[in-house]
């Protein structure tokens, strides 16, 4: 058997390899774990080869194939024993790692539950009544974007996010709602008040985003660019005005603090982080409910 090494490199050359997804479901798993593991790695280029799902042995050998011609390490969920053997055998006599990314944390659940796992391909993709909430929460999301239908069902929202434009609201709403949360989002706007009814309601949660008056000056820049605005339109457009934004960005802060509500700087943050922030907020709430 002969392994395949990776090159002694000098420090600004790029490494590229090929990096192989397997899975017996939507592989929505491996993609976040790929992206999280090659992450923490400088001077590497991977190139993703994706393959969803491969139940059978028929489609398993095409995808062999293609790893035959293109070597590299394989990532992969698959619950069929025969298939993940037959991976396994096959990457051993290439000799590039096969790593069955879920088997350390079903095996630990396992053990401490004193049972065996279903073994059924995409079983977190059934449809069942999670499955719905979720559907409903993205149909919800959307009704409720941008402050639209605002007269009306508002109080069912889970989290209602408020913020000046381009604080990337209507992501995080979507992002949430995949979740299976119900998010509206209420913008705040230069001029056009909103009735203090719609920050009162007592189920939903707020949260304030806010974003530095400098980082807003060059997405709201970005985005007319994007859309075609002239350059004169831009210049003496107030929505890019650094001082009006700093205006528009302490007033939102003065609304957060008289409610009380947490309050998140999206600067620095991805979507995914700002929604991981909302969901811990959420648990603790539901926990101090529970508690008291």
């Amino acid at each position: 058997m002969v392994r395949r090494r990776r090159k002694t490199s000098s420090s600004d050359e790029v490494h590229k390899f090929h990096l192989h997804l397997v899975s017996d479901a939507t592989g929505t798993t491996l993609l976040g774990l790929a992206r999280a593991c090659t992450a923490q790695f400088e001077g590497i280029d991977p190139v993703q080869k994706f393959w969803p799902l491969i139940r059978t042995q028929r489609q398993l050998e095409r995808v062999i194939k293609k790893i035959e011609d293109n070597p590299g390490p394989v990532i992969f969920t698959m619950v069929d024993n025969n298939l993940r053997k037959r991976l396994q055998e096959r990457c051993e006599e290439l000799g590039i790692p096969a790593v069955p990314v879920l088997d350390p944390i079903i095996r630990s659940f396992s053990s401490y539950l004193g049972l065996h796992a279903k073994g059924i391909p995409g079983l977190q993709h059934a449809m069942d009544d999670t499955y719905f909430r979720r559907v409903e929460a993205v149909d919800f999301a959307m009704r409720f974007d941008d402050g639209k239908h605002m007269e009306s069902g508002l109080p069912e929202a889970d989290v209602i996010l408020v913020g000046v434009s381009r604080t990337s609201k209507t992501p995080t709403s979507i992002f949430l709602a995949r979740r299976g949360i119900k998010c509206a989002n209420i913008p705040l706007v230069p001029g056009v008040p909103v009735d203090e009814e719609k920050f009162s309601y007592e189920h939903p949660l707020y949260v304030g985003l806010v974003t530095s008056p400098k980082r807003l000056v060059q997405i709201r820049r970005n985005r007319l660019n994007a859309n075609g605005e002239g350059h004169s339109l831009i210049e003496d457009n107030d929505y890019l005005d650094h001082e009006k934004i700093e205006d528009e960005v302490r007033s939102a802060r003065k609304i957060f603090s008289r409610h009380g509500w947490p309050v998140i700087d999206v600067t620095k943050r991805s979507i995914e982080e700002t929604a991981a922030e909302i969901l811990a907020l959420l648990q603790n709430r539901g926990d101090n409910e529970k508690s008291s």
